[in-house]
């Protein structure tokens, strides 16, 4: 059974390991060995990686001790990052944390969530039903990425 907590500074290296593991095996399906390694190097600025995650406040999945995956939702219903461990896609992970964040939403009362989303991870998005509002091309570490900006509308009957 997935649970859902809230990030402890004690997970930062773990957390760093799932999304570089997951962005190596799940996203080298539509990117670049170069773009790979420009989205999560190999060797992490720890600083850099653990202030990321101390003002973005994840959530993370774990079952068993392990973190399943982790994501964020930023007061404004940006979600900056969303993960779920390589070796557990399509089984409910990113269902349980995207139902996470939509409760989240609601107590902050957002009236939409968006995020950048990688190609891979566009269907998934799609499924909760954000739209695409633009394809884009950004720049990470002198590598050009293809993503998706996509929105959520949120109503909220009160």
């Amino acid at each position: 059974m997935v649970t859902i907590r809230a990030y402890q500074q004690s997970d930062a290296d773990a957390v760093y390991q799932l999304f570089y593991d997951t962005v190596h095996t799940i996203n080298c399906r539509d990117y670049s060995q170069a773009q790979l390694q420009a989205w999560a190097p190999e060797i992490a600025d720890k600083r850099r990686w653990q202030q990321r995650l101390l003002c973005n406040q994840p959530l993370l999945a774990y079952a068993n001790e392990q973190i399943l995956g982790y994501a964020d939702l930023q007061p404004d219903g940006l979600i900056d990052q969303f993960f779920c461990h390589h070796a557990h896609q399509q089984q409910g992970v990113g269902s349980a944390l995207m139902q996470a964040l939509l409760i989240k939403a609601q107590q902050l009362q957002l009236q939409r969530m968006y995020a950048h989303v990688s190609i891979t991870a566009k269907p998934f998005f799609e499924r909760w039903h954000f739209q695409t509002i633009r394809m884009q091309q950004v720049t990470i570490r002198d590598q050009q990425l293809t993503n998706y900006l996509m929105e959520k509308s949120l109503v909220y009957l009160y």
